[in-house]
């Protein structure tokens, strides 16, 4: 593939919301051809001045959720009382003059990536607290202050895997996306439970769509899934 023109799909993956790895893989070059050109596209664009972070949150037990290691640094409490689901709660909160822009997302590590996604939101500063109450009410226990970078390998880690397996995040999950601001592509964070892809049904969610992208793309064997539990 001649460089312009390679250049210009990396262009268009990466307006995508690809990853390098990912890019790489669809082109079928080494990531180390395709990084260089991710940084060459980066440098040629206007930066904005990216809006000051007033925090980043996440539910008790996240790490349930995902493996990691060598990270002491990313905080965790409540892993035992929350148990597993493969569901991560993330809250992102940056500077609005005297207010706050909030977006949250709903992120499932084990299968779909982002399930939904809210926000951007102008939220009065005072009543930030009451609004992450009520984003994490479904998980007892305070949420969990967690650093920017964490943030953004849960969300855009969990996409990346989704897309292996054959799902896109939710239709709303772009309008959100900057919020998270510019992430390096790298993701030291293993999404599946226990290697595998892990389905559990939710209440909202087409399960015979899902059942059928994952045989097509994973194979029967291949993949775990709980179906039935609808209230």
């Amino acid at each position: 593939m001649p460089d312009d023109e390679l250049l210009e799909r990396v262009r268009e993956l990466r307006a995508r919301g690809r990853s390098p790895k990912e890019i790489a893989r669809a082109l079928k070059v080494r990531p180390a051809i395709v990084t260089p050109l991710i940084q060459r596209l980066a440098a040629a664009e206007p930066r904005e001045k990216e809006v000051p972070l007033v925090g980043c949150w996440v539910n008790q037990g996240w790490s349930s959720s995902v493996r990691f290691t060598g990270h002491p640094e990313w905080p965790d409490t409540g892993a035992a009382e929350t148990g597993e689901s493969g569901l991560v709660i993330v809250v992102v909160a940056r500077e609005l003059g005297s207010s706050v822009r909030v977006c949250e997302f709903l992120v499932d590590t084990w299968c779909l990536g982002v399930k939904n996604a809210l926000g951007p939101k102008p939220v009065e500063r005072r009543k930030l607290p009451s609004f992450c109450a009520d984003a994490f009410r479904s998980y007892p226990g305070a949420p969990v202050a967690v650093p920017l970078v964490l943030a953004q390998r849960i969300v855009f880690g969990a996409i990346g895997y989704a897309r292996g397996l054959g799902f896109e995040p939710h239709a709303d999950f772009a309008k959100a996306a900057g919020h998270l601001g510019e992430w390096d592509g790298v993701c030291d964070l293993e999404f599946g439970r226990d290697g595998m892809p892990m389905y559990i049904e939710g209440p909202h969610d087409d399960m015979w769509r899902i059942m059928h992208t994952l045989r097509q793309n994973v194979g029967d064997g291949n993949f775990h899934y709980l179906a039935g539990l609808r209230s």
